[in-house]
């Protein structure tokens, strides 16, 4: 690490704290700023401070992903789960289970869909679903207009305003057009809306078209992009914050411990460990961005005399309230029609994300992922099918993601067993609206010519959308971090990653959560970004 920061180091505004704060660790780098994580809040926020002059530190436990044949190898992202963590996590019941997350530069968005989408403004209140009151947020969907767009225009979102009927007020357009569909999906979102559905297309971080280098290929959704096409954390992001002096990255340095000052009331660096190493990373302010159950685990493990149940938490709601979406696979066949598309993520219906007629509960949301193949459905298969089976029927099938709420509630949690692993406690709430939404995509999609329909739901694994363990509130009593993500109980610790999610809502968590780093960056660290964004349009 010493040789990485070094010529970073003279770069340090921030005073050395004292050298008792390290737990008799060396000291091997200092910042002003220490961002732990690398994925959408984290990546975010180091481009929103690139012009504050503030040194800044971006820490990653893992590498860069390496560009190679194999990120496209279906075979070997699913079947071999060549990118998927070596980390085994608990259960509620204390099964082991492999979690679908991947440790690299730009952490999970390397392998998301895309697809980046606003809250919409009922989310942002309470609302009554059939397990309960969804939390309301202490800050509202007008607070973070102007920064939906600014992420919108940083990720490169292409859209359409006006073709979701859920969709909230926008002011300004998408930057870039809507996707088009491939002819089947056009097809397909014609049978819907002959049935008197509103299908669109989703907003989408891609680079295609004006000189992108997306090629709409079948390789996006759940894979790496090898050619950079897809707007993810650290193309979008963190390579155009590194060509400024004054941020920097450290790859394979593992955050273990946020580290006290004696005083407890601020933060004085992190622990870190870098190739088996321990070392001591002092910061003027430290800002946690690993994902939900990361976050929490490390706040939970950095606990000291003056915080005994983990840093930040005198709420003790530090771990609870984990969320993830209620999520179900559904496979949807013709058994005469082949699906030639290629780039299938074009299409969603929110008709059901209220409710419906004769029900009142938010039910969620359909969209379509990327294009299923044979080698996926049979690491999916628990019995043997033939190859050539699987083949013929992923060929002729429009696969689809059906997301529903799920609701906060204090025993799923994150919590850290006697020798320090992680137990994700889980059960998914609202499955009767969920069960329900899924009945009318199937009725749909049998409408619209696919009598035979597949479908399985998500588990604890999966962890998708994972968000809520660190929850922002104006309360310290109920919260841990104020509305700018600000620890209620440590001066200079921030948490920007879905931790700080009240509620899940039913829509994809990550441009909230870049929404909400470029406007901590404004609100806590003054720099400024809308006005900057601002005085460049109009140069331009």
């Amino acid at each position: 690490m010493a040789l990485v920061v070094a010529s970073f180091r003279r770069r340090v505004r921030y005073r050395p704290v004292s050298r008792h704060m390290s737990d008799g660790l060396p000291v091997s780098a200092r910042a002003d700023v220490v961002i732990a994580g690398t994925g959408i809040g984290g990546s975010t926020l180091a481009y929103a401070l690139r012009e504050t002059g503030r040194s800044v530190l971006v820490l990653e436990r893992g590498p860069h992903l390496p560009r190679e044949a194999d990120n496209w190898d279906s075979a070997a992202v699913f079947g071999d789960l060549k990118y998927r963590t070596a980390d085994w996590w608990l259960d509620w019941k204390g099964r082991p289970f492999r979690p679908e997350m991947q440790y690299y530069v730009g952490g999970n968005s390397k392998f998301y869909g895309g697809v980046l989408w606003r809250l919409r403004p009922g989310d942002f209140g309470q609302s009554l679903h059939v397990d309960g009151e969804s939390a309301s947020w202490p800050v509202s969907y007008e607070d973070l207009e102007p920064y939906y767009g600014l992420a919108e225009s940083v990720y490169g979102v292409r859209g359409s305003v006006g073709i979701d009927p859920t969709e909230p007020a926008h002011s300004a357009p998408y930057e870039h057009s809507a996707l088009e569909h491939e002819p089947p999906m056009a097809r397909l979102a014609s049978r819907l809306g002959q049935q008197g559905l509103r299908p669109f297309q989703p907003p989408i971080a891609v680079g295609y078209g004006d000189g992108g280098p997306c090629i709409r290929c079948q390789t996006c959704d759940g894979f790496p992009c090898r050619i950079d096409a897809k707007g993810d954390a650290e193309v979008r992001c963190l390579r155009p914050a590194l060509r400024a002096p004054n941020i920097a990255l450290q790859t394979g340095t593992m955050v273990t411990r946020v580290i006290m000052a004696p005083d407890g009331g601020h933060a004085a660096g992190v622990e870190v460990v870098h190739h088996g190493r321990r070392s001591v990373v002092e910061a003027g302010t430290v800002v946690v961005a690993c994902g939900a159950v990361n976050s929490a685990a490390l706040l939970l493990r950095s606990a000291t005399p003056a915080h005994p149940n983990g840093v930040g938490n005198s709420s003790g709601v530090v771990g609870r309230n984990y969320m993830q979406h209620t999520c179900t696979l559904l496979m949807a066949i013709a058994p005469l029609r082949r699906n030639t598309t290629k780039f299938q993520k074009t299409l969603a219906v929110n008709d059901y994300y209220f409710g419906e007629s004769g029900y009142r509960y938010p039910m969620g949301g359909l969209q379509t992922i990327g294009k299923i193949d044979a080698a996926m459905l049979a690491t999916g298969s628990r019995r043997f099918v033939p190859r050539s089976l699987l083949a013929q029927l992923a060929a002729r099938s429009t696969d689809w993601l059906v997301m529903s709420e799920d609701i906060a509630h204090r025993d799923n949690r994150v919590e850290l067993t006697a020798d320090g692993r992680i137990r994700l406690a889980w059960r998914p709430t609202n499955l009767d609206s969920h069960r329900r939404l899924v009945r009318r995509a199937r009725t749909a999609l049998r409408r619209a010519g696919y009598p035979l329909i597949f479908h399985q739901l998500l588990g604890v694994e999966s962890n998708p959308h994972q968000c809520g363990t660190v929850r922002f509130g104006e309360d310290p009593v109920t919260s841990a971090l104020d509305p700018s993500c600000r620890s209620h109980d440590v001066s200079n610790l921030f948490v920007i990653d879905a931790s700080f999610f009240p509620s899940s809502a039913a829509v994809n968590p990550a441009l909230t959560i870049a929404a909400q780093a470029l406007r901590v960056a404004d609100v806590a660290f003054g720099a400024k970004v809308l006005n900057r964004a601002g005085l460049r349009q109009a140069k331009s």
